[in-house]
């Protein structure tokens, strides 16, 4: 029992999803001597990957350092949406306004996408579009909300609602917003349940999957990948890296490009269910206009609140991370004061200095990552048109393999700089916004 008076009798740190969907127990297989298509990562995108490319006749196999789906995964909140966060002037004079349409309208594609591939292959995972509400935490921000609804570019309008202040109740249970907009179309799943579905999907669709095999170096020699793991070494054609915020031991080409940022999520025990439809009326998913991101949402069942952010830097212990985020909740909904939290976990979100996810290959090894908080529509749907594009299908390509995967001198792997950044944006969202 823990005596801090925020966390309940029962508390737990560990994922509440797992409460429903504990990670799984697969049956041991010995590494084989080679395979066909190799994917490191077993998360979203390593299984979707993997669906394709055995689907199409290629032996896949799937490793993993952990315990099947334990990153990301299985760790996150649950959360639907387009976000491809730069916008679209940013992206035309980059690339032209004609490359910038096709990179955002992949981002509108996934979200369509995901709800006819859950149908598709029958995955039961709560999944409903409940839609977004993303608050404007002051009024200058409500105002660039209006606008923003007003100044869609053409060819990339997507339903949207203006809710003033005065309204928002109808929406969200505070008076901390001073209103905001609905995307209606976004939408929200149990992620575990996701991904205890898309691994059943590999496994009968013969994919070999095995976990607690730490993948160590990958090395190419005579047109065949070499590839050392804690199991042993294996020969593959394809390698993929799938591990995102979780690059451990992969290429240092890919450390070197993205950025793992600590992500924190508390439920609260049960609530009284009038008090759930006070807080979140329409079961909506929510966010809000600061630069230190905060989402949260009512669990399927609309028993409790679940609430994440950003509020550390690399503290890997939920029970320290779990007080800060309490009072954050609190803050937006002071009928919580008294709540307590049951279940406290983080993860580590895959983000790039580009801000986009990126898809492509580099020295043979082919890789989806870097989706940026939005990882649940998008590593499934891009890893879904790798997995094409290994297999040599047309619908495969995708106009992220054009979009150059940048880094920084002097960047390894260690976000050292971001101490500083959230510095920053703390004193941005406080007196700039």
């Amino acid at each position: 029992m823990n005596p801090n008076p925020v966390f309940s009798k029962d508390y737990q740190s560990k994922p509440y999803w797992w409460e429903r969907t504990p990670r799984p127990s697969l049956e041991p297989i010995e590494l084989p001597k080679e395979t066909e298509v190799l994917v490191v990562g077993s998360g979203y995108t390593g299984l979707c990957t993997s669906l394709q490319t055995s689907r199409n006749g290629l032996e896949t196999l799937v490793l993993d350092a952990e315990d099947a789906g334990w990153g990301g995964s299985s760790r996150n909140g649950g959360q639907i949406s387009t976000s491809l966060k730069p916008g679209f002037d940013v992206l035309s004079a980059k690339f032209g306004a004609e490359k910038a349409r096709a990179i955002l309208k992949e981002g509108i594609r996934s979200l369509d996408w995901i709800g006819e591939f859950i149908e598709q292959e029958k995955i039961d995972c709560d999944f409903q579009r409940v839609g977004r509400f993303y608050g404007a935490h002051t009024p200058r921000q409500f105002g660039l909300l209006e606008k923003k609804i007003v100044n869609q570019p053409e060819g990339l309008e997507v339903p949207i609602e203006l809710i003033p202040r005065e309204e928002q109740h109808s929406e969200i249970g505070t008076d901390f917003y001073h209103g905001g907009i609905v995307h209606p179309h976004h939408a929200s799943l149990d992620p575990a349940r996701f991904h205890q579905g898309l691994l059943e999907a590999a496994l009968s669709s013969g994919v070999s999957i095995k976990p607690q095999c730490e993948v160590q170096e990958v090395l190419q020699a005579k047109g065949l990948f070499h590839v050392s793991t804690s199991s042993g070494v294996i020969k593959a054609k394809n390698v993929v890296i799938a591990t995102s915020g979780y690059n451990r031991k992969t290429p240092p080409w890919f450390k070197r490009r993205i950025i793992p940022i600590g992500s924190y999520i508390i439920a609260t025990e049960e609530l009284d269910p009038a008090l759930v439809d006070e807080l979140i009326p329409k079961n909506r998913v929510i966010t809000d206009t600061r630069k230190l991101v905060v989402y949260y949402r009512a669990s399927p069942d609309r028993k409790r609140i679940l609430f994440g952010g950003r509020v550390s830097l690399n503290e890997t212990d939920p029970q320290k991370s779990a007080p800060a985020l309490h009072q954050q909740l609190v803050t937006i909904f002071p009928q919580l004061a008294s709540t307590q939290v049951s279940h406290s976990w983080m993860g580590f979100v895959g983000y790039t200095f580009d801000e986009m996810p990126h898809s492509g290959e580099k020295d043979g090894i082919y890789y989806s990552m870097g989706y940026c908080g939005s990882g649940v529509s998008l590593s499934s749907y891009f890893g879904t048109r790798l997995g094409q594009r290994i297999a040599g299908l047309p619908e495969g390509e995708t106009p992220l393999t054009l979009v150059p995967f940048q880094t920084r001198p002097f960047y390894s792997g260690n976000p050292w700089f971001l101490a500083p950044s959230i510095l920053f944006y703390q004193m941005k969202d406080r007196y700039f916004s």
